[in-house]
């Protein structure tokens, strides 16, 4: 079946589009880096992804990818919009940790570049946009300009990014596309591979000649204010996206990141991206537009969290209606180690009823779960391993007496939200009851987003009185069934993902801007 680009009218030049057959070089270096957090080394990427040549082709064509799904997602599209020939390199990614370490990160771009063909007609970047590392604070820019380097100045590459990317400018004049997810939670990363995938096509047949125009504004938000269903990100992007249809196929992409502030970078900061087809006035004139807009609302881009000492009582009230919460302060998908226990101890010591807690990545505890099997009860102790390091220094240990009811190996395909359809490794998983708290052991770091983690111990979510996940705000793509906005509660916890900015010792995030300077000031 042929998929045929927007605003395509001239039939010859549309065969000439789907009938040509580019060769397009597939690679990318995916990695969202919290400078506070432990660094990301090689093993970290070999647990997640690390696929190389027909291996990476192969797993971006089955039916649930384990692999980024809008890489999957360009790589379909392009085999349904026609002839091409695919040329996989590298694809490699780490779950959210510290900046990368520099020997790894210099072994994939010398890998990667070496690996380009001389005779390649394009090339796609999957990347996430956030990583740093050890001694390059743009990692993600550095990849695209050594990639331009390589190719020259013809050949044209694309690249998708996730909505809380670090944009540089090294990234925008390295590349001639830039294509950034528009939801928060993430739940377009197919549409966005598409995407990509549709503007190359058009490229490539000479439809369009892009143009980008970027703004960075000195707003420097914390992720609790980036949701896209409310709130005055998901305003701006819908905006932008008014725009673009007026402009009648004269602008071939807006993206607009609202940064992902734990990277503690120079390029921290609201980005306005603005790809046009051709003019790049119009590119510039649209930046503009959205930039000002987004500038008029900084004041929206503040939250309150619910205090810890509310969460305890809110959790203890058994007269009122199911509710979720967001242990914000270690989400594993910003970073988060996934092994804080104040919550989990307040809450036993409360004597809570009801609660379902997901969850605590903690290999050798799940372990020792397995070899008890199910009906066993232990001591079960959390976080023995714990050496303090400084981005462990809010794992503390704690012991409990606990029964095993629940073992799973982990292998799961994810049913709502941003894991809907991706295959998961999370090793082995045990379900512990302490008192009447159900907490999901698992032993590959990854927040609960989706509710796979407790429905694989055969869990109902609709029985639990309060639930809580270790995850910032994706948890409410994949538990909205659920849970309205009314019902979900962001807590003031402690971890490498608090999102109260006056707590964190920042060196390289501009200071001068909004909300660290609440005088900031910017025009264009």
């Amino acid at each position: 079946k042929q998929i045929a680009p927007a605003r395509i009218n001239n039939k010859q030049v549309f065969m000439t589009m789907i009938t040509n057959r580019p060769k397009v070089a597939l690679l990318g270096l995916i990695l969202e880096s919290n400078r506070f957090a432990r660094p990301a080394q090689r093993e970290d990427f070999l647990s997640l992804t690390c696929l190389r040549a027909k291996s990476l082709i192969d797993e971006a064509n089955s039916s649930n990818p384990s692999l980024a799904i809008e890489f999957a997602s360009f790589v379909k599209t392009m085999n349904a919009s026609g002839e091409w020939e695919p040329c996989p390199i590298i694809l490699m990614a780490s779950r959210p940790l510290g900046p990368i370490r520099k020997d790894v990160f210099e072994a994939y771009c010398a890998e990667a570049v070496f690996a380009l063909p001389d005779d390649i007609d394009a090339v796609y970047l999957c990347h996430h946009g956030a990583m740093v590392a050890e001694h390059v604070d743009d990692a993600d820019g550095y990849i695209a300009r050594k990639i331009r380097k390589k190719v020259g100045p013809k050949v044209p590459i694309v690249m998708t990014l996730d909505l809380h990317a670090n944009i540089s400018d090294e990234m925008c004049s390295s590349v001639d596309l830039i294509c950034g997810y528009r939801t928060n939670p993430h739940v377009d990363q197919f549409d966005r591979g598409q995407e990509a995938a549709f503007a190359l096509r058009q490229i490539l047949s000479g439809l369009a000649t892009p143009k980008i125009a970027h703004i960075k504004l000195p707003l420097t938000p914390s992720s609790i204010t980036l949701l896209t269903a409310s709130g005055p990100l998901g305003q701006v992007i819908d905006f932008g996206q008014r725009r673009q249809a007026e402009l009648g196929g004269k602008i071939m992409n807006v993206s607009i990141f609202g940064n992902f502030i734990f990277s503690d970078v120079p390029q921290n900061g609201v980005s306005i991206v603005v790809t046009a087809r051709n003019d790049f006035n119009i590119a510039k004139n649209l930046a503009a537009e959205i930039a000002k807009l987004t500038w008029i609302k900084r004041p929206l881009f503040v939250r309150k969290l619910t205090s810890f000492d509310s969460a305890i009582k809110i959790a203890q009230d058994q007269n009122r209606e199911p509710v979720i919460f967001s242990d914000s302060g270690d989400n594993p998908g910003g970073g988060g180690t996934g092994r804080t226990t104040q919550l989990l101890t307040e809450l036993i010591k409360a004597d809570a009823k009801g609660v379902m807690y997901g969850s605590f990545f903690d290999p050798k505890l799940a372990e020792e779960a397995e070899s008890l099997a199910v009906g066993s009860r232990f001591k079960a102790v959390f976080n023995r391993e714990s050496n303090q390091q400084k981005w462990e220094k809010y794992d503390e240990p704690f012991t409990a007496d606990a029964e095993v009811i629940g073992l799973h190996d982990g292998e799961v395909i994810g049913r709502l939200g941003i894991f809907s359809g991706r295959k998961m490794s999370l090793g082995n998983c045990a379900l512990l009851k302490i008192g009447d708290i159900k907490v999901v052991i698992i032993s590959e770091r990854c927040q609960t987003a989706d509710p796979i983690f407790f429905e694989m111990f055969g869990q109902n979510i609709a029985s639990a009185h309060t639930v809580i996940v270790k995850s910032r705000g994706h948890f409410r793509a994949g538990f909205e069934v659920w849970f309205d906005e009314k019902d979900v509660y962001e807590i003031d916890t402690v971890g490498l993902t608090s999102p109260v900015l006056e707590r964190w010792n920042f060196q390289n995030v501009p200071l001068s801007s909004f909300p660290f300077d609440q005088n900031s000031a910017w025009s264009i």
